[in-house]
């Protein structure tokens, strides 16, 4: 069978939006031959649309485009992605697909599998679907399901449910199992996803076509990356990473192809530019202003923006204090030069001397401390929100998964802003993407040169609220820091756990006990764009007054 694959970037709530990208690309596949044509999950809605469904107008408007989409069928059959009632027991609606074909009623289906964990929270809005039926579709029986439905136990954080609907399906007749997703990006999942329906075909002698869905939503990233393989669990089809993209495919096909997962560098950068441009256009920015240190972290967040919005986007703003060195303040410069974006050097030397004079009689006889030093990361969050508001620019948080960890990181200072743009990126990440900047993607865009300056990636991090300071003065080295916080962020492993597994038992409870102590700082944080399995923010919810430790 020909089978259309609408990779498509829906914005969550826009209805009348969704459904124009919706016919575009059921025209385009139609007239190239497709007899039926998927869709995303919740292609109509958006996902996740979260409490948008209990707006009064908002699931009635949605089932009133999905007529109107069944208006446009023609001999192509349609599979789409929408948000219907439950006029039963339970929850108010239903996570759903319905076949589309012109004369014919519309026929349903229902997520069988509701996930409810990690970043997912379906059990909160949707009644499961209690059967499965093979739908019949130009004489060939297809078996629909919808993202989780096709995940097996193998694949999931543990055994979740009772139900296989593939088995299901399968055990009905279904020739061809179809997947309507919204699978959120993360490090190792595309290349997850292939095992695991390579692993479903193998075993049910069945071709499965996964369309998955593309675009950023709020903290999410997702990747697209659809496929299909057949009945012997080859790939047959691999659609594009991280943009829209539109196939046939032929579900007999026996021509194999090798599944493309970029490197980890590649992935991650084009992840982040994907999730900033969606953020942007999907919330109506167009431009950005970032605070440039001459640290690595905020040359690449600046690097990525550039790469989302364009140059002429974008405001780099150096802001040196009293303990900013020259050569800080001259990579600034030279990054900003190099990528072409406008720039300022606004000092707040004077500022900052003016600010601590107002408490010369109160702190008298006191010793500086953190005090004086996150007065300056505030008084550059008041800069740039100054230019934020003067100029209708979003603001771009530059700090990274390592330093909001142990709260490495100053409350309404540098954790100012609308978008935590590399939030969820550790500190070995981010050397990691800056020289691959500096080398693939520098080749790749024709830079004659490394876009940021050697220095910048060779120098100690420091924060420079001191003399002479040095992140390693207070942390522990990042390759260290790095695989604790892995091990404690994102594998839930127990302090005890981790020292036994050869780590100083001093660092790892300096560590655990940083974590859980600023909690209450992470939850005041910009949103943050997740590439990791575990991201603080969306899929982490932990109390802040609380008092375990183990």
């Amino acid at each position: 069978m020909k089978i259309g694959f609408a990779q498509i970037n829906p914005t969550v709530g826009d209805l009348r939006g969704n459904c124009e990208l919706i016919i575009g690309a059921y025209e385009r596949l139609a007239a190239a031959g497709a007899e039926l044509v998927l869709t995303p999950e919740l292609a109509i809605t958006g996902y996740p649309p979260q409490d948008l469904v209990f707006k009064s107008r908002f699931v009635p408007e949605n089932l009133a485009f999905l007529e109107k989409l069944h208006s446009h069928v023609g001999d192509t059959a349609l599979l789409v992605g929408f948000v219907d009632r439950n006029e039963g027991r339970g929850k108010p609606f239903h996570n759903a697909a319905a076949l589309l074909e012109r004369g014919k009623p519309i026929c349903k289906a229902y997520k069988s599998l509701l996930p409810t964990y990690d970043v997912f929270d379906e059990d909160r809005y949707f009644e499961a679907g209690r059967c499965v039926v093979p739908f019949d579709v130009h004489g060939r029986k297809i078996g629909v399901t919808i993202c989780e439905d096709i995940w097996t136990d193998d694949y999931l954080p543990r055994p979740l449910y009772d139900i296989e609907p593939v088995r299901n399906l399968v055990e009905q007749s279904a020739e061809i199992i179809v997947n309507l997703s919204a699978s959120p990006f993360r490090l190792g999942a595309p290349a997850c996803r292939f095992e695991m329906i390579a692993a479903q075909a193998r075993t049910h002698q069945r071709p499965i076509c996964y369309c998955n869905v593309v675009g950023g939503n709020d903290q999410l990233i997702f990747d697209g990356n659809s496929i299909a393989v057949n009945a012997s669990g080859n790939l047959i089809a691999q659609l594009a990473a991280f943009r829209e993209d539109a196939k046939v495919v032929d579900t007999d096909s026996t021509d194999a192809i090798e599944f493309h997962e970029g490197k980890t560098p590649e992935q991650l950068f084009t992840a982040l530019s994907l999730g900033v441009r969606d953020y942007f256009r999907k919330c109506n920015f167009h431009s950005a202003v970032i605070g440039l240190s001459g640290g690595v972290d905020s040359a690449v967040t600046a690097v990525i923006a550039v790469d989302a919005l364009g140059a002429e986007n974008v405001t780099g703003v150096s802001m040196p204090s009293p303990y900013s060195s020259r050569g800080s303040i001259d990579d600034a410069c030279a990054l900003a030069r190099n990528l072409g974006i406008k720039f300022f050097e606004i000092p707040i030397t004077d500022a900052f001397r003016d600010f601590k004079a107002q408490f010369k009689e109160i702190f008298k006889g006191l010793p500086e401390n953190e005090t004086e030093e996150n007065m300056q990361p505030r008084l550059r969050a008041m800069t740039l929100m100054a230019l934020s508001n003067k100029f209708g620019h979003l603001l771009l948080t530059t700090g990274n998964k390592s330093e909001l960890a142990v709260g490495y990181c100053t409350l309404y200072g540098d954790m100012a802003g609308g978008l935590a743009v590399i939030s969820d990126v550790p500190k070995t990440m981010v050397y990691e993407l800056a020289r691959w900047i500096n080398s693939d993607y520098s080749a790749r865009s024709g830079a004659k040169r490394q876009i940021i300056p050697g220095s910048t990636i060779e120098k100690a991090p420091s924060a420079e609220l001191k003399p002479n300071q040095k992140d390693q003065d207070t942390l522990p080295p990042y390759e260290i820091l790095d695989k604790i916080l892995q091990l404690y962020v994102e594998e839930n492993l127990s302090a005890r756990d981790i020292i036994a597994r050869g780590f100083d038992e001093k660092t790892v409870r300096w560590v655990q006990r940083r974590v859980d102590l600023n909690e209450y700082k992470r939850e005041q944080s910009a949103p943050g764009l997740k590439v990791t399995s575990r991201a603080f923010g969306v899929g982490r919810k932990m109390p802040i007054a609380q008092r375990y430790v183990d």
